[in-house]
């Protein structure tokens, strides 16, 4: 994991600007969008790893091209960074998915998603072990109320069975998740989050299609129509959705958010994916949230509200150095040592 942050220099202070914010609330609403936009396509046939697949790859159709313009030629950085792109293609795109898949297959979605959303936490313990940035009180107290917060919003309190298997598959797409929002916020690569994104989805689908080669993610899909909250549409609608809005729009903005406000905060403003999964459940299909999930949807936000607050004015590891200022010159060296040389008259 040493090559998923800049671990050479110096850590410097990121300011949590608004426009970060903004982009990681988009990056999360984008992501929250794709359970229920995918849940008619499951229920008219498909596997989860075929609408994964069609999405991750109509993503990198989209971005790709995006990518290739941010570079304005310097495929140099893609040579430098290759493989740092195949590890998040790996791990954060495909290896994420496709662990969290696998642990639905032995337990329920909420233990499942409850497990693979404490990256966060993960993301602070690796800048705590590699860096030395240990969190304070406050950063601490609102990651524990983010945690109340998930726990309500899944409804985890009216008892799910455990199965070890699926732990350890949940746990893997923890440490995909993690690796995510880890490399998201390295900016010392030099690479464009257009670029990074756009090199992650490719690499991203190619795993996913491998494996659906090989046999181990079943892949099926069906043309039957679907509805959506009465309205019915065909089945190409929500698969273009996905691509555009929850894969190509959810990762660069989650990429430029990281790189805005850092690792830590992102990951723990994108608890609000939660959320906002059962709000667009809620308008698409007709699932209305409980009161208990809306209480835990407000302390995931308090909780985030305290994160930021703990991280004003903390380094942050995950960015590059700022330039050392240039020596000033030395008055008793003469300012041109040639002339000193020349043969006197």
């Amino acid at each position: 994991m040493s090559t998923l942050a800049n671990d050479t220099t110096a850590p410097t202070r990121r300011v949590a600007t608004p426009a970060g914010f903004v982009l990681a609330l988009t990056s999360a609403v984008a992501f929250g969008l794709s359970g229920a936009l995918a849940r008619p396509l499951l229920d008219a046939g498909w596997t989860p790893g075929s609408v994964v697949l069609v999405r991750i790859a109509v993503g990198a159709l989209v971005v790709v091209p995006f990518g290739v313009r941010a570079l304005q030629g310097r495929w140099s950085l893609v040579r430098r960074n290759a493989r740092l792109i195949a590890l998040y293609g790996v791990l954060a795109v495909a290896g994420a998915q496709f662990c969290y898949f696998a642990a639905v297959q032995h337990m329920e979605v909420g233990p499942a998603l409850l497990i693979e959303y404490t990256a966060p936490a993960a993301v602070v313990v690796w800048f705590w072990l590699r860096h030395g940035e240990r969190p304070g009180p406050v950063t601490l107290g609102g990651a524990a109320v983010c945690a109340l917060g998930l726990v309500l919003v899944l409804d985890l309190f009216s008892g799910a069975g455990l199965s070890a298997v699926g732990v350890l598959w949940a746990l893997g797409a923890m440490v995909g998740c993690a690796t995510y929002f880890i490399v998201n916020g390295d900016d010392s690569t030099g690479l464009p989050p257009l670029s990074l994104a756009a090199g992650g989805l490719v690499v991203g689908a190619a795993a996913l299609g491998l494996l659906g080669l090989v046999g181990l993610m079943p892949v099926r899909a069906e043309t039957a129509d679907v509805s959506y909250a009465g309205t019915t549409v065909a089945w190409w609608v929500p698969l273009v959705l996905l691509g555009l809005v929850t894969a190509a729009v959810a990762y660069v903005t989650g990429i430029a958010a990281s790189r805005v406000l850092g690792s830590r905060l992102a990951s723990f403003v994108a608890l609000s994916e939660v959320v906002a999964g059962v709000l667009w459940a809620w308008l698409l299909l007709d699932q209305l949230p409980a009161l208990v999930q809306l209480l835990g949807g407000a302390l995931i936000l308090l909780g985030v509200l305290g994160v930021k607050l703990g991280e004003r004015g903390m380094p942050v590891g995950d960015a590059v150095p700022e330039p050392l200022p240039a020596p000033l010159p030395d008055p008793t060296v003469t300012a041109c040592p040639a002339a000193s040389r020349r043969p006197r008259a």
